[in-house]
């Protein structure tokens, strides 16, 4: 006997055993009902038992019959699923996208849902790090990086102004009148927030708003910048942020600035880089539009 039978004669089988007719299998299998009567003589043979009992009318199935078929209907269920899975992996294209965590946490994700709409068949897995990508040596199609100028080596689209701003709680606002002017006297007695990742953001701001007499590393610091920015909505002090990644929440008003003025970074800002060959790639030509329009909207 064959270790495998026939798959024809399985499938013969599985409908005749399933509609208990070979009429009904026939037309199911759009053959003659003579060749599904061979394909199941055959399994048989090869089986070396007899799954039917056969009636002048009708079919029935033997107990060792239904016992194979509800086996081969497991299996054929394994099958479609199996070519479902790959049907539709070959349809949905998975883009592998890398940002830093407040980046993608206050910006990308709110926005992504308007992506997926527009685009149900592409599908985004993002990721978060600190660190610089190799894309020679990364399964990565593209990131979202801070930079003065990508290297010529890569792709490089610009995608929002990166200016500093300082923010607080409403709330914490109204308990400190004194903040209506950036002054030494105003900030000198407030915790500033800090990001660890970004230590140097207060020093700029202060250095360019000409303000003095205040130490720009005094305060609470925290590992990320989305952490010092929920600490900032929850009252714990006056954060310095990238406007861009706390514009929702300056919308929301669960963020204030209490000064006007803005420190604009210029060149060094966020840009998408990539390999210029993804560029052919349908999928990322679309997630690469879509981002840039978005970013002007925010703009």
């Amino acid at each position: 006997m064959r270790t495998l039978p026939s798959l024809n004669a399985l499938r013969a089988f599985e409908v005749c055993g399933r509609l208990l007719s070979i009429q009904l299998a026939a037309d199911e299998l759009n053959v003659t009902p003579a060749a599904v009567s061979r394909q199941i003589k055959l399994l048989e043979d090869q089986l070396g038992v007899l799954l039917f009992d056969r009636g002048h009318r009708a079919i029935t199935l033997t107990p060792m019959g239904e016992r194979y078929l509800t086996d081969i209907v497991r299996g054929f269920e394994t099958l479609r699923t199996a070519t479902i899975n790959l049907t539709e992996a070959r349809r949905r294209r998975t883009l592998k996208i890398r940002a830093y965590t407040t980046f993608s946490m206050n910006w990308l994700l709110p926005r992504l849902s308007t992506f997926h709409r527009e685009y149900p068949d592409i599908e985004v897995s993002l990721t978060t790090s600190l660190q610089a990508v190799d894309f020679n040596a990364e399964d990565v199609d593209a990131a979202i990086r801070l930079s003065h100028t990508p290297s010529s080596d890569v792709g490089s689209d610009r995608l929002v102004p990166n200016e500093l701003v300082p923010v607080c709680s409403p709330e914490f606002l109204h308990a400190h009148p004194e903040l209506t002017d950036a002054t030494a006297s105003s900030l000198r007695n407030v915790p500033l927030l800090h990001s660890l990742a970004r230590r140097e953001d207060w020093a700029k701001w202060l250095d360019a708003a000409g303000v003095r007499g205040v130490n720009p590393l005094s305060g609470l610091s925290y590992e990320s910048s989305i952490l010092a920015y929920f600490a900032a909505t929850q009252g714990h002090g006056i954060a310095i942020a990238q406007r861009v990644l706390v514009a929702d929440q300056l919308r929301a008003g669960t963020l204030v600035m209490p000064f006007s003025f803005v420190l604009d970074l210029g060149a060094y800002t966020y840009y998408l880089v990539y390999p210029p060959k993804h560029l052919a790639s349908p999928e990322f030509a679309a997630f690469r539009t879509w981002l840039l329009s978005t970013c002007d909207e925010q703009v």
